[in-house]
Formats: structure tokens, C-alpha cells, sequence
């Protein structure tokens, strides 16, 4: 598990000269991994009512244009190989509202709330939904291991204990927060969400726990009108523009690393800030988008936490489009990965292997 990124650096210029030399090593580096990628068939699996506002088919349309434009290859990507139990699930849940959900027999009233309509009662939207999370937590689960890891889905922060809203059914930022840390794989977590509405759910589900930190920076006008208190809420006004909101993100960001020492960031790259989203109320550009992309990632990477990146919400007709806004967070993890020679971590780890395997 990659505990400090930072750390490797400074021992990486020792151990790669000895990579290097080795003569019982024939890894070149090519083969070293790129960032992983998690991604599951399911995300865009259900097929909603024509013109639906909420876009299911975008997650298909982001990983089908990332191979396309050769940002990624088929070789980094990790799917999910199974789901969640209700069991499991139940770390956050009411085991009563996942019986209902998964049994497809939930009120009238709470599938409303959701968002979904009837498709709420059928098996391939119960699977799909249970898929996303599982893909929410093989990113975190890889993000330990390399140090950075990114999601083509994720980010249902509005789902609360005992019911969905916002188009959003399970919360998967909060299991996978309470999951890593009942199996003791961290202690504590930093949950950052910049989607354009707050991270209800998720502060709800969070509150009290000592081990979680919420962090939402959101449009103060928007969906939900009723707000939850995260651990820190950063509300914006309606408008802001690529400037203010960026400077608004580098003030507490990182004094929130330093304050609460996290060993993980789910990171909520909601989309929905941009200046033409179609439920937002802030004027980020896409340049401002890809100057936040950066800015988070490598906030966290220098302060030595790993991140695992979710696309979040956003809203456009135009799939293409929208595809192309949610890609911002995958180009500027390549960039970041490349500059804070994660690879070279992974260079490092299979010198290691091969020294012990060879008994030097």
C-alpha cells in the first residue's frame, strides 16, 4: 500500500539506478502500469425515458472516447468483479431500505425522491446501482496501491441511510469511507466534493464519525434546498467564475490536508460547475475545469495522500460533450501521474519483488 507519495521520490534515485544495472531483470519501462482506470458495463446498462434529465448513457460515451482518443488502452482499465451485498451494503443502510430496493418493491414515495421512475424497480438498474459502488471502492482500493486511481462513474452523494434522492440510490463515497476503514486498511479519510450541489447524503451518512472528513464546496442556491452539515461547507454564489472558485478550492484544500492528516481522498469531480451545465448556477469554464483537475490532484499528491477520482454529476443533452468535461479529471491524472513519477513506484516495487525473488 502507497502510504506516502512523497516519500518515494527521494528513495526512487537509489533504487531505479539499481533496477537499471540489474542483469536478472528484463522489465523495461514500458511495461510499467499506467493509472489505473475502473469502469463496469453496467454504468450505462439501464436506459432511462427518452429525454430524461439524468445522462445514464454518459458513462459508456466517457470510457468509449477515452480508448477512441488514446488517453487510455484497454490494458490499465479494472472492472469490478462482484457487488456488494446487502449485508455489506448495511455498513450504510438501513437494512430495511436496501430489502425494499433490492426486492424492487420501494414506495412510491422514495422513487420519487430518487429520480428514476418506474426503472427504479428493475434488476439490471438494482445491479447497476450496486456496480457502482463496487467500481466506487476497487478505485479507492487501487489508489492505495498506486497512489492515484480513477472512476468513468461515481459520486452518489445524495443518498442518504434509509433513502435515495438526486438520482442517487446507494451512497458510495460513504461505504467506501467506512469500508476501508472497518477492514482497517486506513484510518482516516478525506472526502472532497466539488460537484456543483452538496454533498448532502454523504455529510449525513459521515456525521459523528471521527475517522471521515466532508469536505463540499457547492453553489449555495442550489439543489438541496434543505442543506447538511458537512464537516466543512464552502457555499458559492451564484456565477462564480474560473478565478474565484479555483482561489475559493486552493485556500481550504490545503489546510484541510494538514489539519486532519487524511491517508485517502475521495475526490467528487462533479462536473456540473461549468458554465453551460444544464442544473448548475456557476460560470467555471473548461479551462477552469482542467486548472481544478489539476489543482486537487496535485494538492493531495504533494501533500503525499493518495486520490481516487470520481466523475460526479453533470448535465448536457449532448453526451459528447458532456463525456469531454467528465475526461478533464482522466487527462489531468495522467499528467499528474506522470509528474509525481508514480510509475517510477511502480518501477520500484517490481525491483523489490525481483531482489527478494532472487535472494539479493
Amino acid at each position: 500500500m502507497l502510504q506516502a507519495v512523497r516519500h518515494g521520490v527521494v528513495r526512487a534515485r537509489t533504487l531505479l539506478a539499481f533496477h537499471v544495472s540489474c542483469s536478472s531483470s528484463n522489465r523495461s519501462a514500458a511495461a510499467i502500469p499506467p493509472v489505473p482506470v475502473v469502469h463496469h458495463p453496467l454504468y450505462s446498462a439501464p436506459h432511462l425515458a427518452p429525454n430524461h434529465r439524468f445522462p445514464m448513457q454518459v458513462f459508456g460515451t466517457i470510457y468509449k472516447q477515452l480508448l477512441q482518443q488514446g488517453i487510455i488502452s484497454s490494458s490499465q482499465v479494472y472492472h469490478p468483479q462482484s457487488i456488494p451485498t446487502d449485508t455489506e451494503l448495511a455498513l450504510v443502510h438501513s437494512p430495511s431500505y436496501l430489502a425494499a430496493f433490492s426486492s424492487g418493491r420501494l414506495d412510491e414515495q422514495r422513487v420519487q425522491r430518487i429520480g428514476f421512475g418506474p426503472a427504479t424497480h428493475t434488476q439490471i438498474l438494482i445491479d447497476r446501482t450496486k456496480a457502482e459502488v463496487a467500481g466506487t471502492l476497487l478505485t479507492a482500493q487501487l489508489a492505495l496501491q498506486h497512489g492515484l486511481a480513477v472512476n468513468t462513474a461515481g459520486g452518489t452523494h445524495h443518498a442518504f441511510a434509509d433513502y435515495g434522492s438526486g438520482f442517487c440510490i446507494l451512497n458510495d463515497l460513504a461505504y467506501t469511507a467506512h469500508w476501508l476503514i472497518q477492514q482497517g486498511d486506513v484510518e482516516r479519510v478525506l472526502i472532497v466534493d466539488l460537484d456543483v450541489h452538496q454533498g448532502d447524503g454523504t455529510a449525513a451518512i459521515c456525521a459523528g464519525h471521527s475517522g471521515i472528513f466532508t469536505l463540499s464546496v457547492h453553489s449555495s442556491s442550489n439543489f438541496p434546498a434543505r442543506k447538511q452539515q458537512s464537516s466543512l461547507d464552502v457555499g458559492l454564489p451564484d456565477g462564480v467564475t474560473d478565478d474565484d472558485y479555483l482561489a475559493a478550492v486552493a485556500q481550504i484544500l490545503p489546510d484541510v490536508l494538514s489539519s486532519f492528516q487524511p491517508q485517502l481522498v475521495l475526490y467528487d469531480a462533479g462536473v456540473d460547475i461549468h458554465e453551460d451545465d444544464e442544473l448548475g448556477r456557476l460560470s467555471v469554464s473548461d479551462a477552469g475545469l482542467m486548472r481544478r483537475e489539476l489543482l486537487v490532484l496535485d494538492t493531495c499528491l504533494a501533500a503525499g495522500v493518495p486520490v481516487a477520482g470520481y466523475v460526479g454529476g453533470g448535465y448536457c443533452r449532448d453526451l459528447n460533450v458532456l463525456a469531454e468535461r467528465h475526461m478533464l479529471l482522466h487527462k489531468a491524472a495522467l499528467r499528474m501521474w506522470a509528474d509525481h513519477n508514480l510509475s517510477m513506484h511502480q518501477q520500484l516495487e517490481a525491483v523489490m519483488v525481483d531482489s527478494c525473488s532472487d535472494g539479493s
